[in-house]
């Protein structure tokens, strides 16, 4: 990474507003990128200098990032970090943004969801390690602490998911899940705070679905944290279809 890139963060030159973070923050990666600030090749600062230098989570940092490998403009390499990509490996698969108002088309991408996270919980399951146990459940405590204070806590349901998948160990299914969270993530964003506004009885029982997932995975029952996933994912539908209604 060229110098200048580091001093300007360390400046703060690229901090950002606390507003729908980690856009802002994917978007100012984004402008480095693209000015050249980053060079194709260049490694990305990490996760820990992001999150000091914009001020802002270690989940936050994640999904800015997450967007950025969505768009093929970054790509991480196990045991190195996060590097920016030759323009012609930059993936040809595309997802459109979805509006939760667009049934039809929400309905597509929840039903492809569905079938890339069951699969996921079903692996990391099989495959987590200690340190994804301790991953996973530091999210699921996140959103406990969240709904607690009365937040919203969209940023650790997040972690806890992207957590899920990472401890399948398959970078496949990483580099899908990272572009599928982000086509529909300001979709679950949205659902999420609409739950909250609307129907506050039903927090508790999406917070025990998580539970249920993270015991299922500790245990390394393949079998019921398959089901817990499903469950959870398919009532996350439902809940949408809620919003949708009214």
């Amino acid at each position: 990474m060229a110098l200048k890139n580091l001093k300007q963060i360390e400046q703060g030159s690229f901090r950002v507003e606390p507003k729908h973070l980690p856009d802002e923050v994917a978007a100012r990666l984004t402008q480095a990128i693209q000015t050249g600030e980053f060079a194709v090749g260049d490694r990305l600062p990490s996760e820990r200098l992001l999150c000091e230098q914009f001020s802002v989570s270690r989940a936050v940092v994640r999904e800015a990032l997450s967007q950025l490998k969505s768009e093929g403009l970054v790509a991480s390499k196990v045991g190195s970090g996060v590097f920016v990509t030759e323009r012609n490996q930059r993936q040809a698969f595309r997802m459109q943004d979805v509006a939760i108002d667009e049934k039809d088309s929400l309905a597509m991408v929840m039903e492809l969801l569905v079938t890339i996270e069951v699969a996921s919980t079903r692996l990391a399951a099989v495959r987590r390690t200690p340190e994804d146990l301790k991953r996973i459940r530091r999210a699921l405590i996140g959103m406990e602490y969240e709904i607690a204070n009365d937040r919203l806590g969209d940023n650790e349901d997040f972690a806890f998911h992207q957590a899920i998948v990472e401890a399948t160990h398959n970078p496949h299914f990483q580099a899908l899940s990272e572009h599928l969270e982000h086509g529909a993530r300001h979709v679950i964003r949205q659902a999420r705070s609409n739950t909250k506004s609307h129907h506050a009885d039903l927090v508790e029982a999406v917070q025990q679905e998580h539970k249920a997932i993270f015991d299922s995975i500790s245990a390394g029952d393949a079998d019921q944290a398959e089901l817990a996933a499903e469950t959870h994912l398919r009532n996350a539908a439902k809940r949408m279809n809620i919003y949708l209604k009214g």
